[in-house]
Parts: C-alpha cells; sequence; structure tokens
C-alpha cells in the first residue's frame, strides 16, 4: 500500500523494518508519494545488476544498508550506508550491489523540456 501526503498529515516509518531481500533480484517498495515526490525502498540482492538508463526526473539516493557500485554518467561511486547521491533528470546510470543493498530513492518533480 503507497501512502499519499494528500491523505495522510505525516509519515514515520524506520527504514531498516521495512528492508526486505529477494531471493534474486530487486524488491521495491513506494513508501510515499505526493504531487512533488515519490520515495520508494529499493533492496537488492547481493550481485544484482540494473542496466544503463535515464529518468524524467531528479532523484537522490540514501544509502541505507550493503554495498554497491553506482556508473553514473560515466563515474564509478561506491554506494555504502550514509552515501548520498544526486542524479540529475536524464543522467545516464547503472547499478551493481555487491552484496545486499538498500537505499531510499526520491523521485523529484517531473521535469519538462522547454525546447
Amino acid at each position: 500500500m503507497t501512502n499519499s501526503i494528500t491523505t495522510t498529515p505525516s509519515f514515520i516509518t524506520q527504514l531498516r523494518e521495512q528492508i526486505e531481500y529477494p531471493s534474486a533480484g530487486v524488491f521495491s517498495k513506494v513508501l510515499l508519494k505526493d504531487n512533488a515526490c515519490q520515495y520508494t525502498l529499493f533492496c537488492l540482492a547481493a550481485n544484482t545488476d540494473i542496466s544503463e538508463h535515464t529518468s524524467i526526473r531528479n532523484a537522490t539516493i540514501n544509502v541505507i544498508d550493503g554495498r554497491g557500485l553506482l556508473t553514473l554518467s560515466g563515474e564509478d561511486i561506491v554506494l555504502e550506508p550514509g552515501v548520498f547521491v544526486l542524479m540529475l533528470a536524464k543522467a545516464p546510470h547503472a547499478l551493481k550491489a555487491e552484496e545486499n543493498l538498500t537505499f531510499l530513492l526520491t523521485l523529484s518533480e517531473k521535469v519538462t523540456d522547454k525546447n
């Protein structure tokens, strides 16, 4: 179930209690969304790859648990607890979980092209 700020005046959760590692692949859970942002908890099993892609929205990654490697616009970034990453819309990125990895992904408002 996705919570919405429009129906819930506040939202509190213990992120570590929300972690559910799959035996393989990716488990994701939308924790909250509103008109401006979506907050999704991602849990990746060790040795899971997410191939290069882009997003039409700006995003942040807040690493909670585990270790992985993010390739963002050709730069390798080690993901470990405490790491915060801002990814601008349309930036190519890929991900590899070196061990079980959990992060909170926040997608912000959609970017509108002025071209």
